[in-house]
């Protein structure tokens, strides 16, 4: 199983123990905006991954990026098209690239010793990549995915449907990717090569970037309507996106469009996860873009509405679509909802970085030091396990960058609670664990089975008896799509296809998965910092016993 090493030791001069990778921005080009790529079925698209230049604010930061630009290029492609893709790596470790939601052939998902070999640093490989679903999709790195999607390394794909009618009309669209970056002394703070630090909370951010950069801006006409394409590529980190000023209607996700369109005032985006928001700007005037915790709220920027009205979309704005065969489907799955699950998947963690050598005098949790007990035992606020007294105690979060967490009630961390211990975790003191409750297999020692044309109920179990109980961002790559049927026994109530579902901490949630794409395919929580740390495993789909074979 790959777990992201085997990074090359010479890539900062001394490869020993503790080394880092370089800073040095020497000669490096400044990094470019993104540019949109129209491809048609049959075309031919290279991709080249370097290292740029990017200044921000008062530092030069060494970033790596895909044909120069942050985030990389947008490709633009039609349902049920192929294209080719010629990957060439000048970055500054091996690389792949990973089709995120994509059903695409198994050879070309991106998981390295896996699907296919790494591509050393001067090589280049070549993906066959199909489109067979309608809606957005995103591509990054499975080798160290926790240092290049960090440094820069990502993109979007938006796939037009076959269908002329599948999404409401609109003027226009944009993508919009999420995302933060960790800067500390001017430079990108520093990542092991010998392996993924910050591995208990994840590596959160403390500059916001929005398509790159730390405010968004653009132009809107009064009675425009424009389809937001949004995608949360951050290493750790939520997103809570409100739109202020204007009328927002959710009518797709990961892999489609919703059972049945709604009107929002926010969407939750934890990584990876996607969001096709229809904006009406039906007034002149700013309207905001915000990251909206428990405790904070964060301007990403916004459009200026001006000029004249237009008419257009927004006669049929007001408009809630149902999709008739995710309606037909809901019905269909009613007796899943019931049935015992098919698999049951528990997320652990083990967290020895706070372990003392035998008993202590007294225990203390450290998220919440008012917390103390003569005996072991866990948090009753956070559920994290009390550790000896005399751990250091967390530092303290600043006052811009202050948290909900686990306090808030909803088993979700939205800042970094525990910043020093955070930063001296790593895979041999932080242990995150995907646990088979059947078999009692762990991590990479999982083995599912299954076949073409199976409906797998997966009960995911968040456990609060963690060492520390966290949320998780579950994500399955191409075997086939999956809806959420409920949460905490709550059936869900408007279905949509997903690839990843955010489960909180101390929550069951159950999803059915269906199983329509032969290979081995992964699933791991997309906190970069947990899957390049081991929580991660890979499982089979057989083609069924009377398919034809190509």
């Amino acid at each position: 199983m790959e777990h992201g090493s085997g990074v090359p030791s010479e890539i900062d001069g001394s490869g020993g123990p503790g080394s880092t990778f370089t800073t040095d921005t020497a000669g490096l080009p400044d990094v470019t905006r993104p540019e949109v790529v129209r491809l048609k079925d049959g075309d031919r698209f290279a991709f080249r991954i370097g290292p740029v230049r990017k200044r921000l604010d008062d530092a030069d930061l060494r970033m790596l990026a895909y044909n120069g630009s942050i985030p990389g290029p947008v490709l633009h492609v039609d349902q049920g098209s192929e294209i080719t893709v010629d990957v060439t790596n000048d970055g500054d470790v091996e690389a792949t690239v990973h089709w995120h939601g994509l059903r695409l052939e198994n050879r070309y998902d991106g998981v390295p010793h896996e699907t296919q070999a790494p591509i050393a640093i001067g090589e280049t490989f070549t993906y066959k990549v199909q489109f067979p679903d309608a809606g957005f999709y995103w591509y990054h790195p499975h080798i160290r995915e926790d240092f290049g999607l960090e440094m820069g390394l990502y993109g979007t794909i938006v796939v037009e449907p076959s269908d002329a009618g599948y999404w409401p009309p609109v003027d226009r669209h944009l993508t919009i990717t999420l995302d933060d970056l960790l800067v500390e002394d001017g430079h990108v703070a520093a990542f092991n090569t010998a392996g993924p630090n910050y591995t208990a909370m994840g590596r959160f951010g403390n500059v916001m970037l929005i398509n790159g950069e730390p405010t968004f801006s653009a132009d809107a006409a009064p009675g425009e309507v424009v389809r937001l394409f949004v995608v949360n590529t951050a290493n750790t980190r939520i997103f809570n996106l409100a739109i202020v000023g204007a009328r927002a209607k959710l009518v797709g996700s990961d892999s489609g469009r919703y059972e049945q369109e709604t009107f929002v005032d926010e969407v939750l985006l934890s990584p990876s996860e996607r969001a096709v928001i229809d904006v009406l700007f039906d007034s002149l005037g700013p309207v905001r873009l915000e990251h909206r915790t428990p405790e904070h709220t964060y301007d990403l920027g916004g459009f200026i509405v001006t000029g004249d009205r237009v008419q257009g979309a927004a006669s049929t704005f007001d408009t809630l679509r149902a999709d008739p065969d995710l309606t037909a489907v809901h019905r269909a799955i009613k007796p899943d909802l019931d049935r015992p699950p098919d698999k049951v998947l528990a997320f652990f963690s083990k967290m020895p970085l706070l372990y003392g050598g035998g008993a202590a005098e007294s225990y203390v949790c450290p998220m919440h030091p008012e917390v103390t007990s003569t005996e072991p035992g866990t948090c009753p606020k956070c559920g994290m396990k009390l550790v000896p007294s005399d751990t250091p105690a967390p530092t303290s979060v600043p006052d811009e960058m202050e948290h909900g967490g686990h306090d808030g009630g909803d088993g979700l961390e939205w800042e970094d609670l525990m910043p020093d211990i955070n930063r001296a975790s790593d895979a041999s003191n932080m242990i995150w664990q995907l646990i088979d409750r059947e078999t009692g297999a762990e991590n990479g020692a999982i083995s599912w089975s299954f076949t073409v044309g199976d409906r797998v109920k997966i009960r995911l179990v968040n456990e609060m008896e963690s060492d520390h109980p966290m949320h998780h961002p579950f994500h399955i790559h191409g075997a086939g799509r999956f809806l959420i049927l409920a949460r905490d026994d709550e059936p869900e109530a408007n279905l949509v296809w997903k690839d990843t579902v955010l489960v909180r901490a101390g929550e069951t949630v159950d999803i059915l998965l269906d199983v329509s794409n032969p290979g081995l395919w992964m699933a791991h929580c997309h906190i970069a910092e947990h899957n390049q740390s081991g929580m991660m495993f890979s499982f089979n789909v057989a083609r069924r016993p009377d398919a034809s074979r190509a």
